[in-house]
């Protein structure tokens, strides 16, 4: 267990352990990148290495993976499951006191991760003033360093503004990381006062090698898939559902052809009808909804003359086929069309009929 096990981006991660090693590790740093490029992991690993009582000898600093705080740092590593523990929890205080809990995940003493707290999914102002208060009211107990993550640039308005203090007057001993697909979502004051550094994406190649390790179970046509619609992100290649995507691909397919073919409204109404029950249902139209815009882009790709970059590989005849006869406008306004969707789910309009309007709007005049 070390940095080895991290995968991609050698020049960022060699450089935050060569902080380590000098004794000059940041007190705020940002760590931007697409989901599942490793922040998170990162972030822990450096909290790791920092405080690992029985590290590795020789050359740039890492962890042994075993000892007491880094088991511990460890610990929080399946991040969804410890904040669907935290929920649990909390629901089953009494309503008032309820109200006043915020989300917080700490397994070690001296780390303390923030998540946005549902429902909201927003990182809160009593989140922050409690970060607040560990940094400078609670010195390390059992680690060289405390670090507090936050895992997502999420931020109430009131909670962005509140961290600015800890940002301007850091304590000695402690480090913030913040998380962040876009850094520009924080505020710039923010971006000002800690160090950013950023994860790129990783090369199709290199995931679908890793693929082949990871997940043997899968044919080379589906590593290829997979690691194209995971754009760079390990995590989200690891951990994408082939299974899932082709089934809402079927249906998002159902729509251009649909739209761009013979229309045949008995089996497109069939289709979209399944999307109309409850959570279930909503779940489904977020997912045909993805599937859609990666085929749209494709789509998109195939009319700019770059069809070697299209996503959905296995489906590279067909796209030519249905880019035939395409405009810029035409893709501009299926791009409109899929925001309408996601606007009037948001306002519980009924998904059936919502994709039966979106899939006749999209048809060639």
């Amino acid at each position: 267990m070390g940095f080895d096990d991290f995968l991609g981006n050698p020049a960022t991660v060699t450089h935050l352990r060569e902080g380590i090693g000098a004794d000059r590790f940041p007190h705020s740093l940002i760590l931007a990148g697409p989901a599942g490029a490793g922040k998170y992991t990162l972030a822990l690993m450096l909290a790791q290495a920092v405080n690992c009582l029985n590290p590795p000898p020789g050359g740039l600093p890492d962890f042994c993976g075993v000892c007491r705080n880094c088991a511990r740092i460890g610990a929080t590593a399946n991040l969804e499951e410890r904040v669907a523990e935290a929920v649990a929890a909390r629901d089953e205080l009494r309503e008032t006191d309820k109200r006043e809990t915020r989300i917080l995940i700490q397994a070690h003493p001296d780390v303390l991760i923030v998540p946005p707290d549902p429902p909201q999914l927003l990182i809160k102002l009593g989140q922050v003033r409690q970060a607040i208060h560990a940094a400078y009211f609670r010195p390390p107990v059992e680690a060289r360093r405390a670090f507090t993550i936050f895992t997502s640039s999420a931020f109430m308005k009131e909670a962005a503004n509140s961290l600015l203090k800890v940002l301007e007057e850091p304590p000695d001993h402690a480090t913030l990381v913040l998380l962040t697909e876009n850094p520009q979502e924080l505020l710039p004051t923010i971006r000002s006062r800690a160090i950013i550094y950023r994860l790129g994406a990783l090369p199709a190649a290199e995931l679908e090698a890793l693929l082949a390790r990871r997940r043997p179970t899968l044919k080379p046509q589906e590593r290829a898939l997979a690691a194209r619609l995971a754009e760079g992100a390990v995590g989200r290649a690891l951990a994408i559902d082939l299974e899932a995507y082709l089934a809402s691909r079927r249906d998002a397919l159902l729509l251009l052809r649909n739209a761009l073919r013979e229309p045949d409204y008995s089996l497109l109404f069939h289709a979209t009808e399944t999307y109309r029950a409850g959570a279930e249902g909503q779940e489904k139209t977020i997912h045909l909804l993805r599937a859609l815009g990666s085929l749209i882009e494709d789509l998109l790709l195939v009319l700019a003359g770059t069809p070697a970059l299209i996503r959905n590989l296995d489906l590279a005849a067909e796209l030519e086929g249905l880019a035939q006869g395409l405009t810029l406008e035409w893709i501009d306004g299926a791009a409109r069309a899929l925001v309408q969707v996601e606007q009037g789910m948001r306002r519980n309009l009924l998904r059936s009929l919502s994709l039966d309007a979106m899939a006749v709007s999209l048809e060639l005049g």
